[in-house]
């Protein structure tokens, strides 16, 4: 126990403490109540404000009562419906794919497809910002690696020239939208590499999906690479308001992550309620365009707010970080903001890199203009 005080001291110490606070409500996807005070919530993913769409609430509802709570077992075993087998069709069609699997988490879609099909003698190249779910999966399969300065073309073309001949098979990961920074990928170039350096390709499009492209499928369609990329990871706990994730991939591959891949083997099917309101999900976002047209505006609205104020931000996307760098002031800040109604968290090490603390705002489909006004002035006033 002497170990565990003095490592609590020690976080607590660099300022990088965390704690779980305990909301009791998030009816309308703008508000929170926390401790009975209501707040301004900038920190939901839901950005889109699915979530409590009352489309998704019926149909979650109707389908616990047909099918009850749980599955009884994993997708392999007694879980397996023919629910889950429609989903998966469906979100092959909406990443225009040939097949896709479904998964718990988007956590144990990325380590799970690492592991499962890349081994010793394979390396992977990843851009330094990534998600920390595929640093984990990298790490627990044993394979080499390499990081690539963020979004930097010419590092990663660099790195292969110089180490690509000394491994079989290759793989190049990135985020589409990143989730703490906010910028999108340069996956047009990274494309543009493949043929000469053959490598496959993985999209983790967690933060894009539901928001870009024709249909929202993401940047990938966006981007018109669909025939470039090998694997796109999406979730539904984000723009699609529910829970889950998937990987889209070639019929192929799913078959062999299904015998192969161990997250999904060994673990419980989600229940068909939140199978229900995925394949709602889906439905809303290719019949309901206003919603990410609308979302898109009120970006590029807050954002020149933030340009006009001179407040340092990063991104082009629903992720806006205000960069404060040092953890104290990151901190203060959050709490004067909270004293002024609004919930903005404070991100830390080892989240975002040491000495880039900021705040992190998500700005959704119901924040108003006036809202986004008054956030960016009460910002000014304790940032400036």
């Amino acid at each position: 126990m002497d170990f565990i005080e003095e490592e609590l001291e020690k976080i607590k110490k660099n300022q990088i403490y965390r704690k779980i606070f305990g909301i009791r409500n998030r009816n309308d996807n703008m508000h929170i109540e926390i401790d009975g005070i209501k707040y301004i919530d900038f920190s939901s993913n839901d950005y889109l404000n699915l979530s409590n769409h009352p489309e998704m609430v019926n149909v979650l509802i109707e389908s616990a009562q047909k099918y009850g709570v749980g599955t009884g077992g994993s997708r392999l075993l007694g879980g397996g419906f023919e629910l889950h087998n429609e989903l998966e069709n469906k979100i092959a069609n909406f990443k225009l794919k040939e097949a896709a699997l479904f998964f718990n988490s988007g956590y144990q879609a990325n380590i799970g497809l690492i592991q499962a099909l890349y081994k010793k003698g394979d390396v992977i190249f990843v851009d330094k910002l990534i998600h920390a779910s595929i640093i984990d999966g990298i790490r627990l399969s044993g394979i080499d690696f390499f990081r690539f300065k963020h979004n930097d073309i010419d590092d990663l073309k660099s790195k292969l020239e110089k180490n690509r001949e000394n491994f079989k098979r290759t793989l190049i990961i990135t985020e589409s939208v990143f989730s703490m920074d906010g910028d999108i990928a340069n996956l047009c170039e990274i494309a543009k590499l493949k043929d000469k350096y053959d490598f496959q390709i993985f999209v983790d499009e967690a933060h894009a999906t539901g928001i870009f492209g024709k249909n929202g499928s993401g940047i990938v369609e966006e981007l018109d690479l669909i025939d470039k990329i090998d694997f796109i990871m999406g979730t539904f706990s984000k723009a699609l308001g529910s829970f889950g994730a998937y990987i889209a991939c070639q019929k192929s591959y799913k078959e062999y992550l299904i015998n192969k891949c161990r997250s999904f083997i060994f673990s419980t099917s989600l229940p068909l309620s939140i199978v229900s309101a995925n394949i709602k999900s889906i439905d809303i976002i290719q019949n309901e365009p206003i919603r990410r047209i609308e979302l898109k505006r009120k970006v590029n609205y807050i954002r020149n707010l933030f340009k006009k104020s001179n407040i340092k931000i990063l991104g082009e996307t629903q992720i806006i970080p205000i960069i404060l760098k040092d953890n104290k002031k990151a901190i203060k800040i959050s709490e004067k903001l909270k004293d002024l109604g609004y919930w903005v968290q404070p991100i830390r090490y080892p989240t975002v890199p040491k000495n880039q603390a900021r705040l992190r705002l998500s700005i959704n489909f119901n924040h108003s203009d006036e809202i986004l006004e008054k956030f960016v002035e009460d910002c000014s006033k304790l940032i400036l």
